[in-house]
């Protein structure tokens, strides 16, 4: 059970977060790109993520990250996919579960989507920033990267929201989501509200990255790490037992058809 959360005004608060139905019929998809050209599909697929269907679920899950996250990328359409994924955390069905394989982490589809979001911060950090100004290409040249870090207020406060979520794994997964959405220079005082949940509750996670994202974070932030574990052995998370016939598979392959080409990356 994770640790309950009051409210706090010391914790971001949501404003201007896009209706997500508003969202999906509003934007311009056709005029995005994700990584296979055209958003079009978008709309339909990001939609599916809220079926009765287990399966559909499932593969509007695996769409959210192979096609609009492809390993890691920002791409046009990743904007509004974020500000929609943050605007359906609260509503129930996210809360209904999706297929998993042993080598997924687990969690509910609003783990999931947290896990998303958090994806997508990572790629904007200031880390990240300085990094790419030594090689000529800071974000700020970048629009969708720089329209991710301008919506990262709205992001936040979403992913606050469930902080305290009684399901642990949305908890924890919404803790590792604040942490580089907290990068925001406006949302730099907020740290002090994740620092305790980073030690009490991601510091205490069954998932080693987890624990090690708590310890990388409360160093990062000048804070005391002692006494929290990460992994001690690197190479334990290196499973090479095959998947059985029958596990299910996050990544459909049908997901590519119609896409002629691999994303140039």
């Amino acid at each position: 059970m994770a640790k309950h959360v009051k409210n706090d005004p010391a914790r971001p608060v949501a404003t201007d977060l896009p209706d997500p139905q508003w969202t999906l019929t509003r934007t311009d998809w056709a005029g995005l790109h994700h990584a296979y050209g055209p958003a079009t599909d978008a709309p339909k697929m990001l939609g599916a993520l809220l079926d009765t269907d287990q399966a559909v679920r499932t593969k509007a899950l695996a769409y959210v990250h192979g096609i609009l996250h492809h390993q890691n990328t920002i791409y046009e359409a990743t904007v509004p996919t974020a500000l929609y994924l943050a605007a359906i955390l609260t509503d129930p069905r996210t809360t209904l579960p999706v297929d998993k394989t042993h080598r997924d982490a687990p969690g509910c589809m609003r783990a999931e989507l947290l896990d998303w979001i958090g994806s997508v911060a990572d790629e904007v950090t200031d880390e990240v920033d300085a990094a790419s100004r030594l090689h000529g290409f800071p974000l700020d040249g970048y629009p969708p990267a720089a329209a991710v870090r301008q919506i990262r207020p709205q992001l936040s406060a979403a992913a606050f929201a469930h902080i305290g979520d009684a399901d642990r794994h949305v908890s924890e997964a919404a803790i590792a989501a604040c942490i580089p959405l907290l990068d925001d220079a406006e949302l730099l005082p907020h740290r002090a509200t994740l620092v305790p949940l980073l030690r009490e509750v991601l510091g205490t996670s069954e998932r080693w990255q987890h624990r090690e994202r708590a310890i990388d974070a409360l160093d990062a932030w000048g804070e005391d790490s002692s006494g929290l574990e990460g992994q001690r052995n690197p190479f334990l998370f290196c499973d090479s037992d095959p998947p059985t016939d029958n596990s299910p598979q996050l990544a459909d392959p049908s997901l590519t058809e119609g896409y002629g080409e691999r994303p140039p990356f």
